[in-house]
């Protein structure tokens, strides 16, 4: 019987799949399966889990024919998964040995919906824990409550669908699936949906995933049209609460969020191609125009005149001002810890 389904996909990580397979052979036990998704890699990636599937035990490959993105890839494994549990991992990072051993105990132990952990940034050789946002920990708790506050950090800011341990009810029931086709910012309308209809969740203190920041392959690295997808992402964010019986509360911490990633990439819009910055500002001022406009203006208030100004002249049409000297780029992690503020 398997309790545990640990779903990854890779594409074009030859450079890191060798020390994610290392790990996932260091977490293998017999009621453990891995899911090797294939998302058309044409590095050599293939290759490497085609080996992997053979001297691994518990792992099966699961190739695509095109390239699909993170979220189907994902989809692709949640299709295949036998487990009474299920987790993912991205195919450039890894796990300590044993921790899904421990995640296990800790789902069976806490008997939520899901459990949620903590993990380890990897930068370089730098490593650093960051823990889930959330103070109480080993007791069931409502998903729904845990949204909130909307001025401050909260679990839906900690987005990585890699970072906890999901029963198959929430499968069965849809909740689990991610949105086809989405290219980045794919986790944001996953973890709301969760938290909106999941009917318990704890917290625990395992950090066994890590985390690798700063590849270059991917697309928090890269300027193109790929990275615009945070904006449908959170339109499906936006819509999704809105008709939820609670949207009345959660919806200003939903559109705070979303001004604030957007924010975030209109202080950075120098590293997008001249085409696809274009293309930033106009989504962006049509975004800014669909949402509630009440919950707007107080969110704008509350983000500091900085970002309100430069939110208020996209939604206006205006040209953003450069400063006299370029913003560093923003950490995808503290933008996630940010977005509240």
């Amino acid at each position: 019987m398997v309790k545990l389904s640990v779903i990854v996909p890779f594409y074009n990580v030859r450079q890191f799949a060798p020390d994610t397979l290392r790990s996932l052979k260091a977490n293998a036990r017999e009621d453990v399966e891995f899911l090797l998704v294939d998302d058309c890699s044409s590095d050599g990636t293939r290759d490497l889990l085609e080996r992997a599937a053979e001297e691994v035990p518990g792992a099966v490959l699961l190739p695509h024919e095109s390239n699909g993105g993170l979220a189907t890839a994902r989809n692709t494994g949640l299709d295949a998964a036998r487990g009474t549990y299920l987790t993912f991992l991205d195919g450039d990072d890894w796990y300590a040995p044993g921790h899904c051993g421990r995640l296990l105990a800790a789902a069976e132990r806490l008997g939520t919906d899901f459990v949620r952990v903590d993990h380890v940034q990897v930068t370089g050789r730098a490593r650093q824990i960051h823990r889930m946002p959330h103070g109480r920990r080993e007791v069931p708790l409502r998903p729904v409550d845990a949204i909130l506050p909307a001025d401050r950090s909260t679990s839906v800011d900690y987005p990585y669908a890699w970072a906890g341990i999901y029963h198959r009810r929430l499968l069965d029931s849809g909740v689990l699936r991610f949105r086809d086709g989405l290219r980045t910012a794919e986790d944001r309308p996953w973890i709301w949906r969760l938290h909106r209809e999941a009917e318990s969740f704890a917290v625990t203190s395992l950090h066994g995933v890590f985390y690798r920041r700063g590849v270059s392959s991917s697309l928090t690295q890269i300027g193109d049209v790929r990275q615009l997808d945070f904006l449908r992402a959170f339109d499906q964010v936006v819509e999704e609460t809105s008709t939820h019986e609670r949207a009345a509360e959660l919806l200003p911490k939903a559109v705070r969020t979303y001004c604030a990633v957007m924010a975030h990439h209109l202080e950075s819009i120098e590293r997008f191609e001249p085409a696809v910055a274009r293309t930033l500002r106009a989504e962006s001022a049509a975004a800014l125009r669909r949402l509630p406009q009440d919950i707007l203006r107080a969110t704008l208030t509350a983000l500091g005149p900085e970002r309100a100004a430069r939110l208020r002249r996209v939604r206006r049409g205006q040209a953003l001002t450069r400063s006299a000297a370029p913003m560093a780029a923003v950490p995808a992690t503290r933008v996630h810890e940010e977005a509240a503020r």
